[in-house]
């Protein structure tokens, strides 16, 4: 006689080991990546786990564009126009460097 055994269900684990909303194990992350995105994108950040300890946050590139800032260097000119130590004339030491010959 042949016995039909249920395989387990795939996905973040359900009962006890319940993660928190917004946690992936890795492997179930892996598996359901395209869940993930969906769910960044519906819930915000979700967080990947390795052996039960945080390792990455999966977050959308519109916030990820939002954390990194803008790379012009306006905020660095902004701040240093804003400094009440502007008025310091910085001057780099200029000297004159050894020219050697280099023979090929």
């Amino acid at each position: 006689m042949t016995r039909n055994v249920k395989s387990a269900p795939t996905g973040p684990r359900r009962g006890a080991g319940l993660p928190k909303s917004g946690h992936w194990r890795l492997q179930d992350a892996k598996a359901r990546f395209s869940e993930l995105v969906r769910r960044v994108r519906s819930e915000g950040p979700q967080h990947v786990t390795v052996h039960g300890r945080d390792e990455v946050v999966v977050i959308s590139a519109e916030e990820f564009r939002r954390l990194k800032g803008n790379l012009t260097g306006k905020s660095l000119i902004a701040a240093m126009q804003a400094s009440p130590h502007r008025d310091i004339a910085i001057e780099p030491e200029r000297r004159r460097m050894p020219v050697r010959e280099v023979s090929f």
